[in-house]
C-alpha cells in the first residue's frame, strides 16, 4: 500500500511538472515565436511519444501486451477527436467561454461515472469540486460571448473528453494492461487522427498554413524541446488517470491552471489581479478538501477491506478446526465400531 501510495505522489508529481512546463514552453512558442498550428503540433507530440515507447519496448524497459486491436483503434481515434474538438472550440469561442467548457468536464464525468459504472461521490467530494470549480472560475473565467457553432463544437468536446478519460481507467483496470502499454497500443491512432485533420484545423483557425511557415532555428528548438516534455505529459496522463480516476485528474488539471496563471503573472509578467488571488486560493480549498475527503474515504474503505479480510479467515479458520474435529470424531468412532466386532 506504502508503495502504491508513492507510486501515485510520484505520478501525480510528474503530471504537474510536465504539465506546467509544456505550457510555458508552447505559450512561448505561439505567443512570442509565432508558431500558432496547436494541432499538428500536438500530433507531432503523440508520434515522438509513441516512438519513444516503442524504442523504450525495444530495450525491453516495458512489456507489449496484445490488446483486442478495435478497442485501442477506437479508443485512439476517440482521443484524437477529442482534441481536435477542444482546439476547435477554443478557436471558435471566446476564452472565458473555453474555461467553462473545461469546468463542465468535472461535473458531466461525475454524472457519465454514476450513471452508468454506479460510482458513488459522497456529499463532501461534491461539495469540494464545486469549491474548485467556484475557484477556477473566478480565478481564469473572464468574458462569455455564446455563438452556436462554438457551444455545439463545446459540448461535443466535453462528451468526447469525458468519455476518453473514463474508458483510460477503465480499459487499464478490465484488460489489466499498464499506462504505458495502453499510451503505446493506442498513440498511432491517436497521432493518425491529429497528423490528417491537424493541418486542416489550424489552417481554418489560423488563415495560416503549416508547410508554408518559415521554420528558424529557434522555432524548431522549441518544437523539439516541446516534444520532449510531451512524451512525460501523456505517460504521466495515462499514469495518472490509471492509478486514481478521471475526476482526480480534471481536479490535477486545474491545479495545473491555477499554476499557470501564477508562473504566468512571476516569469511572464502576465496581468493579475485580486480577482485572480482570490480564484485561485478558493480553488486551492477546495483542492485540499477534495484530496482530504478522498484519503479518509479510501482509509474507510481499507480498514473495511482489512476487517472482511480478517473475517473470512477467521471463517476459514473455524471451518478447518470444525472439519477437524468432524475427522477425529470419525475415526474414534470407526474405532469404537471395529472394538465392538472385535
Amino acid at each position: 500500500m506504502s508503495s502504491f501510495q508513492l507510486g501515485v505522489i510520484g505520478a501525480l508529481f510528474l503530471s504537474v511538472a510536465s504539465s506546467v512546463s509544456i505550457v510555458i514552453c508552447n505559450k512561448a512558442l505561439m505567443s512570442n515565436l509565432g508558431f500558432p498550428f496547436a494541432t499538428t503540433l500536438t500530433s507531432w507530440h503523440l508520434m515522438v511519444t509513441f516512438c519513444t515507447l516503442h524504442a523504450a519496448q525495444r530495450l525491453n524497459f516495458f512489456e507489449s501486451k496484445a490488446v483486442d486491436v478495435k478497442t485501442v483503434m477506437l479508443f485512439g481515434i476517440l482521443n484524437g477527436i477529442s482534441i481536435g474538438l477542444l482546439n476547435l472550440s477554443l478557436g471558435f469561442n471566446s476564452i472565458g467561454f473555453y474555461q467553462m467548457t473545461k469546468l463542465a468536464i468535472i461535473p458531466f464525468t461525475v454524472l457519465l461515472e454514476t450513471l452508468f459504472l454506479k460510482k458513488q461521490f459522497s456529499q463532501k467530494i461534491k461539495f469540494s469540486l464545486f469549491l474548485l470549480l467556484v475557484g477556477v472560475g473566478i480565478a481564469s473565467v473572464t468574458d462569455l460571448q455564446l455563438n452556436m457553432v462554438g457551444t455545439i463544437l463545446s459540448l461535443l468536446a466535453i462528451v468526447t473528453t469525458c468519455v476518453g478519460q473514463i474508458l483510460t481507467n477503465t480499459i487499464q483496470k478490465r484488460l489489466n494492461v499498464s499506462s504505458t502499454q495502453l499510451l503505446y497500443q493506442s498513440a498511432p491512432f491517436q497521432a493518425a487522427v491529429l497528423f490528417v485533420s491537424g493541418p486542416l484545423v489550424d489552417q481554418f483557425l489560423t488563415k495560416q498554413n503549416v508547410f508554408a511557415y518559415k521554420y528558424s532555428p529557434v522555432v524548431l528548438a522549441f518544437i523539439i524541446l516541446s516534444c520532449l516534455i510531451a512524451v512525460s505529459v501523456n505517460f504521466s496522463t495515462f499514469l495518472v488517470i490509471g492509478k486514481t480516476s478521471p475526476v482526480t485528474y480534471q481536479v490535477l488539471g486545474h491545479l495545473k491552471t491555477c499554476l499557470v496563471l501564477g508562473f504566468g503573472y512571476t516569469l511572464l509578467h502576465d496581468p493579475f489581479t485580486e480577482r485572480n488571488i482570490i480564484g485561485i486560493l478558493v480553488a486551492i480549498c477546495g483542492m485540499g478538501l477534495y484530496s482530504y475527503f478522498c484519503t479518509q474515504e479510501n482509509k474507510k474503505k481499507q480498514s473495511g477491506d482489512l476487517s472482511l479480510s480478517s473475517q473470512m479467515k477467521d471463517h476459514k479458520e473455524t471451518a478447518a478446526l470444525l472439519a477437524h474435529h468432524q475427522e477425529k470424531e470419525g475415526h474414534e468412532v470407526k474405532k469404537a465400531a471395529k472394538d465392538s466386532i472385535v
